[in-house]
């Protein structure tokens, strides 16, 4: 089984190192994007790899970014890997890598929600909003919501914790226009993929897309998409009001870190038992079979 916890490549410049993807510069207008398999929960990376982990991330954002073509541009540009590094550093990437077109970032997690769990579950406790939008009383814990809310988040330094904001204070980051662009663009994409996941069998509870600009100020879907990473995917004939339903991504992982006495969610991490890891890929492999209709063969 393919594991890698960083990639040592030689023949690209190295960009970007982050929680769980590396970039690297592919002459002036595109970049080779790994996703390693490291696991970050909490904002903290653990010492110890999610073998496949991803290669599952990578293949299973390029099945998303087909499907969801049509409601915004994304940022693949066709090219194999394989062909801009060397013969000797293929096998580091293969199966986990795509080559993509440099965007202008926008600093902004553009986070859609249709359940009421996690972070804005905690934040509708104790003020009956999530980002300042206000929500019915007497809501349960991961009750669905009666419209998909959009609820950004600032992005985190490495190794701290992302923020949730409102819209205004989006607004003020980003420019009104294209906060409001960004918003419709992100329901749409969450509703379209919802409901296709609805029809194999997963709710997608909460997802989180990131945008960036290309040279013509096109807003442009990049990184991840509707990966275990980014969202909560729940098996719908195990979901009930009131309880966090068992589920298919990293929230198994934070469930046990969770449980484990005394941690203060900084680093570094416990670690994890080999049957937690074990159970963890099983789950990405498991999702990502379920969302695409194809066996997984690494």
């Amino acid at each position: 089984m393919s594991t890698v916890f960083e990639t040592k490549l030689t023949s690209l410049p190295l960009l970007h190192r982050g929680k769980v993807r590396e970039n690297f510069s592919v002459g002036d207008d595109k970049m080779l994007i790994v996703a390693s398999d490291r696991l970050s929960a909490f904002d903290v990376i653990l010492d110890q790899p999610i073998p496949e982990k991803g290669m599952v991330l990578t293949q299973m954002a390029q099945f998303w970014f087909d499907i969801l073509a049509d409601v915004v541009p994304n940022h693949l540009t066709g090219i194999d890997p394989e062909t801009v590094v060397s013969a000797a550093e293929a096998p580091q990437i293969k199966g986990r890598s795509m080559v993509v077109k440099k965007l202008k970032a926008l600093p902004i997690e553009a986070v859609v929600r249709g359940y009421l769990i996690g972070s804005g579950w905690k934040d509708y406790q104790s003020t009956g909003a999530v980002c300042g939008i206000k929500l019915p009383s007497g809501m349960q814990m991961a009750a669905k919501l009666e419209e998909p809310i959009f609820t950004p988040a600032t992005k985190a330094a490495m190794g701290e914790h992302d923020e949730n904001i409102d819209f205004d204070t989006m607004s003020d980051v980003v420019g009104r226009d294209l906060a409001k662009q960004i918003r419709e663009v992100s329901i749409a994409l969450y509703t379209k993929a919802s409901d296709y996941a609805s029809r194999q069998g997963i709710i997608i509870a909460d997802t989180k897309f990131e945008f960036g600009l290309d040279e013509n100020g096109t807003l442009t879907l990049m990184d991840e998409v509707l990966t275990a990473d980014s969202s909560r995917f729940w098996p719908a004939d195990q979901y009930q009001v009131g309880i966090s339903p068992p589920s298919y991504d990293k929230q198994f992982v934070r469930d046990y870190l969770e449980s484990v006495p005394g941690w203060n969610k900084k680093a570094p991490a416990p670690v994890l038992p080999q049957d937690i890891i074990d159970k963890t890929a099983a789950k990405y492999r498991q999702a990502y079979e379920i969302l695409t209709g194809r066996l997984w063969i690494g």
